[in-house]
């Protein structure tokens, strides 16, 4: 059996010894190679060609940002990063990291955890990252995604929509920046976002994607009317689902759908109870099929519903299971998604007029 090849960057000496004695404790990964700094890091991937990356973010003389932007430019790799979830700033950088290519995230350990249970959930996400076929990412900076959108090959359909879902897991944070920025801004209705994110690292995404496309986001309450959310992101907050009951927003800690809450999946299906074709939904990139049955009941209902292509996910398995149904009316390259939303809005806007 093939070997998983593991390269560790990690400047504290005491952490690092630890993940390489885990890792190296399972016949099925092979160490490869360890770096104290991001400079090293790029330098012993492109020469090591490891299968997974663990990243930690703050690095002496380059950090793991920049490493991240440097890795997934010149040598894709999937990258793992392995990070504290307590200090802001370093939240806010891993958020940048995971938009800049970076596969997954997992908390450092604290001390504190049951006995090995930090140890396997390490084991097990460096086997899922490796299985994961990353794209390259070409621009060097996270704002080099601040671009004009193009323009979709094909005029959305008229209809009037009133409100926008958008469902997104592994390689979201990239993706849903990319979304936001092709909007027009012009665009009034509510625009509700479910992202699958590790806890504790989900707690201030909202606040992180809010600084970067120009568009208000935020964690709604209980209740919270949806008209409130007039031109404004609502994200489901960790540990939620985020529904929609009759003209209001509802948090609730129903069953996880597809071993994840929030779920892509309760929330399409709300939306397409209460606006039918009313309602307008993209289902992003992600490991899994949540989102893809609930896209499917928009469609019934007569929404507009885009899928993701495989050329521009990082993950395509929800997506393509949204395809596979029947449940993507349109089929688009992460670059024309938020035009095509764009365009079906501003056709509603029209038809109020």
């Amino acid at each position: 059996m093939k070997q998983t090849r593991v390269l560790v960057v990690e400047d504290s000496l005491t952490v690092r010894r630890r993940i390489c004695e885990v890792l190296s404790g399972d016949p099925a990964i092979e160490l490869v190679g360890e770096a104290a700094d991001g400079r090293a890091a790029i330098e012993l991937c492109r020469a090591l060609r490891p299968d997974v990356v663990t990243l930690d973010m703050m690095l002496p003389v380059m950090n793991g940002l920049a490493a991240t932007e440097c890795i997934m430019a010149h040598c894709p790799t999937p990258i793992l990063v392995v990070s504290s979830s307590f200090n802001r700033g370093e939240l806010f950088r891993t958020y940048d990291a995971l938009a800049a290519g970076a596969v997954d995230v997992l908390e450092k350990p604290k001390g504190d955890e049951p006995d090995g249970a930090w140890e396997r959930r390490l084991i097990a996400q460096v086997k899922l990252v490796a299985r994961i076929r990353v794209i390259t990412h070409p621009r060097l900076r996270l704002a080099a995604l601040n671009r004009p959108p193009s323009t979709p090959a094909a005029a959305a359909p008229e209809r009037r929509t009133a409100v926008v879902a958008i469902g997104a897991s592994t390689g979201g944070p990239g993706a849903i920046v990319e979304v936001l920025r092709g909007l027009p801004a012009s665009l009034r209705q509510p625009i509700l976002f479910v992202l699958h994110i590790n806890e504790p690292f989900g707690a201030s995404f909202a606040d992180w994607l809010d600084g970067q496309t120009g568009r208000r986001v935020a964690y709604p309450q209980d209740g919270d009317p949806v008209a409130a959310a007039t031109g404004r992101v609502v994200m489901a907050p960790p540990g939620r689902h985020l529904v929609v009951r009759d003209g209001r927003l509802r948090l609730t800690l129903d069953p996880e759908r597809h071993s994840c809450r929030p779920s892509v999946d309760a929330l399409f299906e709300s939306v397409a109870r209460d606006y039918g074709r009313e309602a307008a939904a993209a289902l992003l990139t992600g490991m899994g099929r949540d989102g893809a049955a609930g896209l499917l009941e928009i469609r019934r209902a007569g929404g507009l519903t885009i899928a993701q292509d495989a050329a521009t996910s990082v993950v395509h398995g929800m997506p393509r299971e949204a395809i596979a149904l029947g449940a993507a009316e349109r089929v688009l390259p992460l670059k024309e998604i938020g035009p095509a939303l764009g365009a079906a809005t501003l056709a509603a806007v029209r038809d109020q007029a």
